[in-house]
This record gives C-alpha cells, structure tokens and sequence, in this order.
C-alpha cells in the first residue's frame, strides 16, 4: 500500500452477495471486505465466499478477507422471533439454558452473573436500553424495564455499564475459523474487545501453531472498544498490525460527546509509533436506506483519513444496506480527496 492510499473496506452480506454487486464495489475502490463471524462462519459463507473470490478474478484485484471474529465480544443468544421491546415495559432475563416461552433475551452465564438490581444494560450498540428492576424465579431470571426501546433480533450486543466481563479470548468456533482460514482465502483478522498485549500474544501463539504467522501470514486487526482496551493502548500496539477505533461499542462505554477526542487520542498514540490505524462505524450509515449520504458523513471520512487513518470499513452499509455500490464510491473519492488534500498542504 502506498503512503497515500487509504485501505477501503465493506462488510459482506446479503445486499453484496452477488458476484456482480461484489465486482462493481471493487472496481470502484474496494480493497478488501471484512466478515462478520458473530452471526455465521466460513463453512456456512462458503458461497458468499466464492461469489468474492470470483469477483476478484473478474476484475483482476486482489482484495483482502478479514473475519470479525467473536471473541471475548458479549452477545445475547439469539431469539426465536424478534422482540418488540416498547418504553415502559417489562422483559425478562434468562440465563442460557433455562426454558422460557421465546419472550425472554437469553445470556450467556457470565453475562447473567455480572447482572445486579439496578444495572443499566445497553443491547445492539446502545440503540436499547434497559433497567435491571428485580429477581424472578428465585433468582433465575432478572426482570428489566425497557427505558429505550427498539425491534431485537439475533445476536446483538449487550453491555452492562460500568462493568466488566471475562470471557475466553477465542471461541470454539473462532478456533474452527482459523483452522480453515487458508481454505478460504482469509489475509486478517479482527480481534474484539482487545484490553491488553497478552490477548494478542496468545492469538499469535495460536498463528504460528497452524503456520499463519509471520510473512505471508494473517494481520492481526486488535479492535478498541472500551475504556480499558484505550488506557491498555501502550501494551497493546507492539503485539498488533492494526489498530482499530471500533466506535460502536467505545461509543457505550464513554459518553457519546467524548467519543471524537477518544478516537483523535488513539489516532495520536497510532501515529506516535507508526502504528496503521482503521477507523469503523456508522461512517456512512444514512446510506443504508438513502442514495447519497449526509455532509456530516462525508465529513467524518475526510476527517478520519486527515488524522492519520491508514484504512476505513463499513459495516450495514454493504451488508444489508440498498446501495453498497454507491456506499463505496463515496467512501473512496472521499478518501481520494482527504489525501490530495493532504499532499498539498504539506507542500
């Protein structure tokens, strides 16, 4: 990659699961496209997977695969059917395995355990909001008022402000995904949730066992996404390739209004040390439903690829988004403009 060419990347899923969709978004800039492995695996996108590997023969580029791994990332299990959580109601937390009537947000029992009365609970990057009110059940199930509501379906995120939860560095189903990397073309990958070097050194511990490491080996992206992963940023920056600003859930564990000085502060300690960084979320997130994005969008992209950003992605954008193809044409003659603006004030 050269000095002053900004790395591009979509996320695939239904919207771009053509050939052709996956073509044209290429030629329009696309230098790589990321997967998300919270909701599926390589097995399971075998298809997808083909569709892009067909692309890049169609257009001659060859283009980056990154799998968003799961990591220590907390998710709710997946509901039977979408929930329709409405302001003022009440909705029942299980712990996974207990038998409800499809009604109730199953959680992992780590996740089920750091619950307490009174806890704020944040599902789907914030969008809802919930209060822990009491116990249910003799304690197996936590009754939680919905104080921001919104539509719940498949494994979404949750977070429990202010709080903290271990949870194994790499999933049974992660360890699966790296096995088959090679098979699928896989270049990188995204660690969530990132709060110290020693994560990262294990991953590469797991690399090396499988000859994924070194030269020719995967990148390794180390995702920020709290308080801790930013304040661990020094002990975390010798171990990664790239750093990601991973601004939806940085963005639940710091008052949105500090978010832009918490990404400018990372961007600060990437630049210090040579260090590339990707900045991600909501990028161009009003052109999942619209054809042409906001200035304030546009804006962000110039801004991020001024302060220093080696690469930018988007997520729903591409994925599930009407215009994936529109989505990266602006993400990259923005990027163009940022570095021909760039160039030319250092001149």
């Amino acid at each position: 990659m050269s000095k002053n060419k900004t790395e591009i990347f979509g996320t695939l899923g239904p919207s771009c699961k053509d050939k052709q969709v996956l073509r044209e978004m290429l030629e329009e800039g696309m230098t790589g496209i990321r997967l998300n492995m919270s909701h599926t695996s390589l097995h399971k996108s075998a298809e997808w997977l083909n569709s892009y590997r067909e692309a890049q023969r169609l257009t001659g580029i060859k283009a980056d695969l990154l799998i968003d791994l799961q990591g220590p990332e907390l998710r709710i299990e997946a509901p039977e059917r979408e929930l329709q959580l409405k302001e003022g109601a009440a909705v029942i937390l299980k712990e996974k395995g207990c038998a409800d009537n499809g009604d109730g947000i199953r959680l992992d029992t780590r996740i089920f355990s750091a619950i307490e009365i009174g806890d704020t609970i944040l599902l789907n990057d914030g969008a809802i909001e919930l209060t822990a009110d009491g116990y249910k059940d003799a304690g197996r199930s936590i009754c939680a008022r919905v104080v921001r509501g919104g539509a719940l379906s498949g494994r979404k995120s949750i977070k429990i402000v202010g709080k903290s939860v271990a949870m194994p560095v790499l999933t049974e189903q992660d360890l699966e995904n790296i096995g088959c990397a090679r098979q699928y073309g896989v270049t990188a990958l995204m660690q969530p949730f990132v709060t110290s070097g020693e994560q990262l050194r294990q991953i590469r511990e797991i690399l090396g066992e499988k000859g994924l490491a070194g030269e020719g080996g995967l990148r390794i992206f180390a995702k920020i996404e709290s308080r801790e992963g930013a304040k661990a940023l020094p002990d975390i920056l010798p171990w990664a390739d790239v750093i990601v600003i991973a601004r939806g859930d940085l963005g639940n564990d710091v008052p949105l209004w500090e978010l832009p000085a918490l990404q400018k502060q990372i961007a600060a300690a990437c630049r210090e040390c040579g260090k590339p960084f990707l900045v991600v979320t909501q990028m161009l997130t009003s052109m999942i439903s619209n054809a042409v994005p906001t200035r304030a969008e546009v804006s962000d992209i110039f801004n991020a690829v001024e302060d220093g950003a080696s690469a930018v992605m988007v997520t729903n954008e591409t994925a599930v988004g009407k215009y994936p193809v529109e989505v990266i044409r602006y993400l990259k003659k923005t990027c163009q403009c940022a570095e021909t603006w760039q160039i030319g004030k250092k001149l």
